[in-house]
């Protein structure tokens, strides 16, 4: 039993269910993100944790104890918003201890923990403010220590970081991993952001139409995604899905697929036990940094295949250039370093790490197992 568990959870409103069977067990200290695209029942399941939503069936146990039923107020639990909710008329003192006042907390143990998490967020000069004198990096920093005052034994965040630009997002990414690391809380983090979930998570619950996809660590969701929708979700860029036919060149499984001009391109598949699928389709899944020059292929790798394609568009990122071929028909990306010399319309010898890639059964949509 873990900390916090979601035993066979289901959210159905009326005749029309919109969670279905979540089973998920949290260890005390860990940081499960939940990520999905909107109205996949992320939202939805936290607000179940949290009690803000009825659970139609299954059970919800916090420390062992299910608080099915049990109100918000007496779960110990503490919710960050993506709004922020702080009360404009009250300073931000008074927003990060006003729950405790609620609670009864007696004033000196009030101050005295509103001190400590103030110096802690660094937003101690900020306190004799309102919310509307802050920025909105600063107003998640009191929304993330009106949670902190508090000790709750689980901290539930709903997309807390969508309402800020592109570089402040980064940096309070980086500000709520520290935090985890230093305090050893046990977080449930809800985002569409796939990126985020790969950087601030031990583990993942991928959610697509109610239901979990996989869940796991994020090298695990990253490297051997369990079907064709992680497999797409998860990375940016998002993998190559490549349609190819597997054929034996010489006992050896080969995907066939075909370059930008449709001639045929064979390549050479690491897993031997996918000769079983000679003569069949499969959908071969090919990251973009598995493709790259041959200068900046992994070393590492006893499958490096080479292979010339003419490239259709170039895109220079700063640390990498990102370069769009055509493979089985669809555009394909492959990421290389930022000096690789090459420009639209040339042909290109790029190099494959074959062990890298991952097959999909075309019917199932699951990954076939090695």
């Amino acid at each position: 039993m873990g900390f916090l568990d979601i035993s066979n959870v289901t959210k159905a409103y009326g005749n029309t269910e919109v969670l279905h069977h979540v089973d998920i067990s949290v260890e005390e200290g860990e940081f499960l993100v939940l990520v999905g695209p909107s109205g996949c029942g992320k939202s939805t399941l936290l607000n179940m944790i949290a009690g803000l939503e009825s659970i139609t069936s299954g059970d919800v146990s916090i420390k062992g104890r299910v608080v099915n039923g049990v109100h918000p107020s007496k779960r110990n639990i503490a919710m960050v918003f993506q709004s922020y909710a702080l009360y404009p008329n009250m300073t931000v003192g008074q927003n990060m201890t006003f729950g405790l006042e609620m609670h009864g907390v007696p004033k000196a143990e009030r101050d005295k923990a509103l001190a400590d998490v103030a110096a802690l967020l660094q937003i101690t000069p900020l306190l004799d403010r309102k919310p509307g004198q802050l920025s909105g990096g600063q107003r998640q920093r009191v929304a993330m220590g009106r949670a902190l005052v508090r000790n709750p034994d689980v901290f539930l965040f709903d997309e807390p970081l969508s309402n800020l630009d592109a570089k402040l997002r980064v940096d309070m990414r980086t500000e709520i991993k520290k935090l985890h690391e230093k305090l050893k809380t046990t977080i449930v983090y809800v985002t569409h952001d796939q990126i985020e979930a790969m950087t601030l998570s031990t583990r993942i619950a991928v959610m697509y139409n109610g239901y979990v996809q996989q869940l796991g660590t994020p090298k695990e969701i990253y490297d051997t995604p369990t079907n064709l929708f992680v497999a797409g979700f998860m990375g940016s860029p998002s993998m190559n899905l490549l349609p190819v036919e597997v054929t034996m060149i010489d006992g050896v499984p080969h995907a066939v697929t075909t370059d930008a001009d449709g001639a045929p391109l064979h390549l050479r598949l690491h897993q031997q036990t996918l000769s079983e699928w000679a003569g069949r389709k499969i959908i071969l899944g090919i990251r973009p940094e598995a493709i790259t020059d041959p200068e900046g292929a992994d070393r590492a790798s006893s499958c490096i295949i080479p292979m010339t394609n003419r490239v259709s568009v170039t895109e220079p990122a700063g640390s990498d250039t990102f370069a769009t071929m055509t493979l089985a028909g669809q555009d394909s990306i492959a990421r290389m370093r930022a000096d690789a010399s090459v420009g639209p319309g040339e042909m290109f010898e790029f190099a494959i790490n074959m062990e890298k890639a991952v097959a999909f059964d075309p019917e199932t949509e699951r990954r076939i197992v090695p």
